[in-house]
């Protein structure tokens, strides 16, 4: 039996090795940049459904179990009028309030100059505030050129 394959060299080893070595820290940061952190009172029971609706919808999310959301929402340069039951930060943007995963993945693709996205309030049907009959929001996208909107939703089924 004829084999055309020869053995790796030295040097091939080598060169995968450190092209190993050298991948390693970009996979890291890719990891760490997807990760949503979100800040959120740990009685809060919404802001865990909307937790587990990032992680059905396939995000890693760490949780930062405060009390003090505001300071979090003054540092991060969230609007007031924007404010809602938790913050989250991810990729360098905010995300503030029930904002549903399918604009998260939008915003992360798009990548659009602005500094995160929001749903005000906490709107019935959004993702954690499920039950009763899901009321039509916005996702606004906000940042230093003021407030748009980015996204439509009923529920968690963007419209328009």
């Amino acid at each position: 039996m004829k084999h055309d394959a020869y053995p790796p060299t030295r040097r091939t080893v080598l060169r995968l090795i450190a092209a190993a070595v050298l991948a390693a820290p970009a996979a890291a940061a890719f990891a760490d940049e997807a990760t949503v952190t979100v800040h959120k009172d740990p009685n809060c029971g919404c802001c865990s459904g909307w937790v587990q609706h990032l992680r059905d919808a396939g995000f890693a999310v760490r949780v930062d179990e405060t009390s003090d959301l505001e300071s979090i929402r003054i540092r991060l340069g969230v609007p007031p009028d924007l404010a809602a039951c938790h913050t989250a930060e991810v990729a360098g943007y905010v995300v503030e309030g029930h904002v549903p995963a399918a604009a998260v993945r939008r915003l992360l693709a798009e990548r659009p100059n602005a500094k995160g996205v929001a749903v005000p309030g906490m709107p019935i049907g959004s993702p954690g505030m499920e039950g009763g009959r899901p009321a039509p929001y916005s996702v606004m996208l906000f940042g230093a050129d003021g407030q748009r909107p980015f996204m439509r939703f009923v529920g968690d089924r963007a419209v328009g």
